[in-house]
């Protein structure tokens, strides 16, 4: 997500860019494999939008209260909170200062406002990471010291579970790390490990979800990592094992359906954000599964329906490549009643989808609420 909205001029050809130089991590062990098919257990609505709420900076979106934010969004993702350095692992949340944001509430006040909400029957979710708060776990003593100052905002606050929403160099691959089912790559296996030790924490009806760019999730099924030919951008895919070890507990994966480039879908097309087309294409990679990087012999596998939203930019304002309503209204049908389908055919119908994801809360209630009032109507939240 982009504290203010910048345009990308990505194309399919910075996937062979020049190699990063991470720096040397320590070494750590594999993640243990999940089996696909199994899901998390935390209780949800049939259908939901989810919606990040500025809490911690301003914008010139404007400041939206807790108590003010419409009844249709069912998941509150609190954005952000980010590390002391890039490397520390240690995370700090705050309000927004005074000085940005003159109608902020007092941080009992604002722990009074989690409360109702969740007695309205809403998930509050501590976001962690955005465009600036890069997040490097490459030692175990950076694992551990995120997984405590994590659980300390959300034992301070009274939250319901962590988003993960890595950009930037946070997530890698080191040379020789092939196979996302079983990673090597240090930032990998302690955030898996990280994400367990919390969700083992606090038990089955934590909340875990994941917002990733396209460039992490789907550019995995044509690059991942530096990958056979040695030339890609080792984040090509860096998402994939992340998201692979940790299916039997991530309650939604919302991949950002913007700020994107060309992607190639399963029928070896490229799509290109803004329209129905690429929301059906990129939903359908994640539920349907894909060969990474080609290869029939590395299939990353589905995910339960339930799983998945599709990310939105709520405005022109939120995101490069936001959609009318009636290309977002047209996809979802598509991809759940395999009906009205234009430009990409998704392999089946599934009705389970579980809803929509948007940047943000703020950046809709600046816009009229139309996010939350069109597609809040559409799917029945």
């Amino acid at each position: 997500m982009r504290r203010t909205p910048r345009l990308l001029a990505t194309v399919a050809a910075t996937l062979l860019a020049a190699s990063l130089s991470p720096a040397p991590v320590s070494a750590s062990a594999s993640a243990d494999t999940a089996t696909a098919g199994s899901t998390a257990t935390a209780q949800l609505p049939d259908r939901v939008l989810a919606g990040y709420l500025h809490t911690s900076f301003a914008n010139g979106s404007g400041w939206v209260d807790l108590a003010d934010v419409p009844d249709q969004w069912d998941i509150i993702h609190l954005a952000f909170a980010e590390p002391t350095s890039p490397t520390s692992g240690r995370l700090e949340f705050s309000l927004c200062p005074h000085t940005e944001c003159p109608d902020v509430p007092s941080e009992q006040e604002f722990i009074a406002q989690i409360d109702d909400a969740q007695a309205r029957g809403k998930k509050v979710v501590l976001s962690v990471g955005g465009q600036n708060g890069q997040v490097r776990l490459e030692t175990t003593r950076a694992r551990t010291a995120f997984v405590e100052s994590a659980s300390a905002i959300i034992d301070r606050y009274g939250l319901d579970g962590i988003d993960i929403d890595f950009e930037g160099n946070s997530l890698y691959l080191e040379e020789g790390d092939t196979d996302f089912r079983s990673p090597t790559t240090p930032v990998i296996t302690n955030l898996i490990g990280a994400l367990r030790d919390l969700t083992d924490r606090y038990g089955p009806d934590f909340v875990l979800t994941m917002a990733p760019e396209t460039f992490f999730v789907q550019v995995g099924h044509q690059f991942y990592g530096r990958g056979q030919w040695g030339g890609a951008d080792p984040r090509a895919g860096a998402y994939l094992p992340v998201i692979h070890a940790l299916r039997d507990r991530l309650t939604l994966l919302h991949v950002q359906h913007y700020n994107s480039g060309p992607i190639m879908g399963l029928d070896g097309q490229y799509h290109f954000m803004g329209g129905a087309d690429f929301h059906q294409a990129m939903a359908d990679m994640v539920l349907t599964g894909f060969p990474v990087q080609g290869d029939p012999s590395q299939f990353f596998p589905p995910l339960a329906p339930e799983q998945v939203a599709i990310g939105l930019p709520a405005s022109t304002y939120a995101g490069n490549g936001h959609t009318s309503v009636a290309e977002v209204q047209a996809a979802w049908d598509c991809l759940t009643t395999g009906s009205g389908c234009s430009g990409y055919t998704p392999t089946t119908a599934r009705p389970g989808l579980r809803g929509l994801m948007s940047w943000s809360i703020n950046w809709d209630r600046f816009g009229g609420d139309e996010f939350a009032t069109e597609h809040g109507r559409h799917l029945g939240t």
